[in-house]
């Protein structure tokens, strides 16, 4: 395919000619074979709408000959529509700050431009990537606000995969609302419950997490972009930050504003932290309801086998027949890895030093990661487990007949003490609460059928 030759400060070297990317994009692909991992796509277009609007605002003010401009901006189009990911070749652990990707950026986009111009790639008088693409920007305000943009991107169909959990719990909890099963409290019998009651509590945990999801990633609609290297601004026109925000704002479709404080934008990553955090903490109630499922549907003939959940696959290549709650598991691990990068984002949140935290390219690689393995681990946790999930009725209303826990509804009529005493009595022969007590003639076989109606028992009296 052959070479050319590029420079920069610290030499020549030979660039696959057919690259879009140049000398400093090779250097940190040679310095970096760590991983394998590259640019997630959300975060290379939230990249290029970065460059889109900055070429844009610096044509309006005056600042980019508009023919070069021009060019820009539809390199940068072509990329935001999909085109040319494949040259966004940076391991995802790479220089600090996330200059390598910042260059990889400016390199692709002044070489498409230069071909759209007519230009050879890799001949950069024309179209510079750091003076004509990188214009008014600099890594430290750029990788930042490509974090923020990528991360709102991901955000908005995890919150609606979080709907459809929701409402797929709802959809049980009304379908098995009149199947009552026993309760349990430290895996141990406990008074009645209803499966609509289970699974009620299961959706309304879901609707919180969204809540809280959508309301920390509030704060990333407001940017640090024009601050350039230290939040002064530096090289920019006076009016570059609002017009760049405004311009971002219309390409992106968000609500976004310049941030109060363009030093803290770039300093902090507590908004990224924070998001991380809301991640976090759903992901350990998915990890509950998961593993309440599994326990529910454990048997089918040795375990609880309360719910039978959706056979989606063969679970085992030596017993023949079984079945596996595969859907749920694997949401579990879906949840271990976000716990995990939540660590790894509050570690690198706090190893920022002065003006600049140079840990970004891990918090947004975990971050993003976090947002797109939970939004499809979540969607197809719902569809092709909860949606489907059926319930033993005959099974929860035995369980709910027999448990020793129905004592308690008899507690305001005899006492504490003799209730645990019929408990005992009950567990130690394997008969019925009711059983014992009509036998020991406590209260007549109507008062015990009424007080000790499982169904009744799921309301207050």
């Amino acid at each position: 395919m052959g070479t050319r030759m590029e420079h920069d400060a610290l030499g020549e070297k030979s660039v696959p000619a057919d690259a879009y990317y140049g000398i400093q994009t090779l250097r940190a692909v040679e310095n970096f074979p760590i991983s394998g991992l590259r640019a997630h796509p959300a975060f290379i277009v939230a990249t290029a709408q970065v460059k889109l609007a900055a070429a844009r605002t610096n044509i309006f003010l005056g600042r980019l000959d508009p023919a070069i401009g021009e060019a820009v901006v539809s390199a940068a189009e072509e990329v935001i529509a999909g085109r040319w990911h494949d040259q966004f070749v940076v391991d995802v652990y790479q220089a600090g700050a996330g200059t390598s990707h910042n260059m990889n950026a400016n390199e692709v986009l002044a070489n498409r431009a230069l071909e759209l111009l007519g230009e050879p790639r890799g001949q950069y008088a024309r179209v510079h990537p750091n003076d004509h693409v990188n214009m008014s920007q600099s890594t430290n305000d750029v990788f930042p606000t490509a974090m923020r943009l990528a991360a709102l991107a991901l955000v908005h169909p995890l919150l609606r995969v979080l709907d459809g959990l929701e409402a797929a719990f709802r959809d049980r909890a009304r379908a098995y609302d009149e199947a009552v099963k026993a309760g349990r409290t430290h895996l141990q019998d406990a008074t009645p419950i209803r499966v609509g009651q289970e699974f009620g509590g299961y959706a309304t945990a879901v609707g919180a997490h969204r809540a809280a999801v959508e309301e920390a990633s509030r704060p990333l609609r407001a940017l640090g972009l024009g601050g350039t290297a230290v939040g002064t601004g530096l090289n920019t026109h006076p009016d570059y930050r609002p017009l760049v925000t405004a311009a971002l704002a219309k390409i992106t479709g968000e609500l976004l504003t310049p941030a109060a404080d363009p030093f803290d934008a770039m300093q902090s990553m507590r908004p990224f932290a924070a998001l991380s955090g809301a991640l976090r903490t759903l992901a350990l109630d998915l990890i509950r309801i998961a593993n309440d499922l599994r326990l529910l549907a454990s048997g089918p003939r040795t375990g609880l086998a309360e719910l039978v959940l959706p056979a989606v696959q063969p679970g085992s290549s030596i017993m023949p027949g079984k079945v596996n709650p595969v859907m749920a598991e694997a949401l579990n691990m879906v949840c271990f890895q976000v716990i995990g990068h939540d660590l790894t984002i509050a570690m690198a949140t706090q190893a920022g030093q002065l003006e600049l935290n140079v840990m970004m390219p891990v918090i947004a690689h975990t971050l993003i990661q976090s947002l797109a393995i939970l939004a499809r681990g979540i969607a197809a946790f719902t569809e092709r487990c909860v949606a489907g999930i059926q319930v033993d009725i005959e099974r929860c209303q035995r369980y709910a007949e027999e448990t020793a826990a129905l004592a308690t509804a008899l507690s305001p009529r005899i006492g504490y003490e003799r209730a645990a005493a019929l408990a005992q009595e009950a567990w130690a022969t394997g008969r019925s609460i009711r059983e014992v007590a009509a036998a020991r003639g406590i209260l007549t076989p109507e008062e015990l059928a009424e007080i000790l109606d499982p169904r009744r028992l799921t309301e207050p009296r």
